[in-house]
């Protein structure tokens, strides 16, 4: 049978990892997916580059609109990145009838519904497996392995650029700007990193996740999202004291109410396993109601761990290029007619619990008339860590820390009792306030 042709449209570190896997491993592809898979074209703006690493195996052009004219080329790769020229390009493949692999979880954050639709009209697939933690099948886990289960929650760090600084925070016990000053020179951080360190990223990925996880379209706009960039290492070191780890956790969970999509800081006990996931990994946790509690972990990014996710979906693609589009796994896991219309929970609707930071003055009745408030809102205290004023501010220091971790309660319940301890004269900074999950 002739082998499927593939064109990549894009050719940087997850193009090439793409193109040189597919040639280490074709032999073994082939007797997986029942046919050869060959990348026939490649597009990068600077061909020289691209000529230099794929030489007379496979064709090289500037213009990616050249890939998709290509009547020969059955499967199209998106590597290019972005919204606007990428979601072009896509829509043109797609109405030109070709299927779609992408490594692109900000397009289809954004524009995954207007995309999935086109292609269920043409009758074409478009596989993500890449856009989300690289190279662990998460995606594929959630929209085949564990297509049984009702899901309960996810919980996942999805960022390797934010857990890589968050680790070396706490080894080194270093301060943000440092550890991300160290990681862009590593090269674990963008020479921009606001998308990584701001949450966006991780948001963009949740909201793949959460729609497959509970069949509702994908909504990045009603994610709620915080980044790293006010972490302060005491609250690291604080946290390991109380037995817990600070990392950026992607969460979406199931309730009554409606379901929750949100990426922030959180405290996580040091016994669980995404607990102990260091540097640039990434580990995905998913709770579903008749497996139980399921971890994935691995390299969510780099050339050869994407480009394997990508080929996973080329495979796919490739066994089921013939059938009916009837009887092909659905983009986000439940039937187009079947997707619900549950709410995202506003953030003030959110139930957790919480660790906070107060940095006061270090005379009697302080602690009194913080605990006091917190009573009065109905917040009961799970623990309370009160520093000594020298080992805060020095010898002679007549301030010190004031640490809380609270039971579960509603995120407008919590705002409302921090800005009565804010205005209190003794608290002397503003307040740390870091959620708290024990994925249990």
């Amino acid at each position: 049978m002739k082998p499927i042709q593939v064109g990549l449209m894009g050719f940087g570190t997850v193009g090439t990892g793409v193109f040189n896997v597919l040639q280490r491993n074709q032999a073994e592809i082939k007797r997986r997916a029942g046919r050869g898979i060959e990348v026939s074209m490649v597009s990068r703006r600077n061909t020289a580059l691209a000529q230099e690493v794929v030489g007379d195996r496979a064709t090289v052009v500037a213009d990616a609109r050249a890939i998709i004219a290509n009547p020969d080329i059955d499967i199209v790769v998106e590597l290019i990145g972005g919204y606007d020229l990428a979601k072009e390009l896509v829509l043109e493949a797609i109405a030109a009838g070709k299927h779609v692999v992408t490594a692109n979880k900000a397009l289809l954050a954004v524009h995954g519904t207007e995309i999935f639709a086109a292609a269920s009209a043409k009758g074409v697939m478009v596989a993500f497996e890449a856009a989300v933690a690289g190279g662990i099948p998460i995606i594929k886990s959630l929209r085949e392995g564990l297509t049984a289960n009702r899901i309960q929650w996810i919980a996942g760090i999805i960022n390797g650029t934010t857990n890589f600084i968050l680790s070396e925070m706490r080894d080194k016990g270093l301060d943000f700007e440092v550890v991300l000053k160290e990681a862009q020179r590593l090269g674990y951080a963008e020479a921009d990193p606001t998308f990584d360190i701001e949450g966006v990223d991780a948001a963009h990925k949740l909201t793949l996740m959460s729609a497959i996880a509970f069949g509702v379209p994908v909504q990045f706009d009603k994610a709620h999202i915080e980044g790293i960039t006010k972490l302060s290492s005491v609250d690291i070191k604080y946290a390991e004291q109380l037995g817990y780890r600070i990392k950026l956790l992607g969460i979406t969970k199931r309730t009554p109410k409606g379901i929750e999509l949100r990426v922030h800081p959180c405290l996580i006990p040091a016994k669980r396993l995404i607990a102990n996931v260091e540097g640039a990994m990434n580990a995905v946790v998913v709770n579903g109601d008749a497996v139980g509690t399921t971890l994935y972990y691995g390299k969510g990014a780099g050339s050869e761990p994407t480009g394997s996710a990508v080929i996973a979906d080329l495979v796919d693609i490739t066994r089921l290029h013939t059938a009916d589009a009837a009887q092909r796994v659905p983009h986000l896991a439940f039937q187009p007619d079947a997707m619900s219309d549950t709410p995202v929970l506003p953030m003030g609707d959110v139930v957790t619990s919480y660790y906070l930071r107060l940095r006061v003055a270090d005379e009697a009745g302080v602690l009194a008339r913080v605990t006091g408030i917190l009573a009065e809102a109905g917040i009961s205290i799970d623990a309370v860590l009160q520093r000594e004023a020298d080992e805060v501010g020095g010898e002679g220091s007549t301030q010190t820390d004031l640490i809380i971790l609270t039971h579960d309660c509603a995120e407008a319940k919590m705002d409302a009792a921090i800005a009565q301890m804010q205005a209190l004269p003794t608290v002397l900074q503003s307040i740390t306030r870091i959620r708290k999950e024990e994925l249990a």
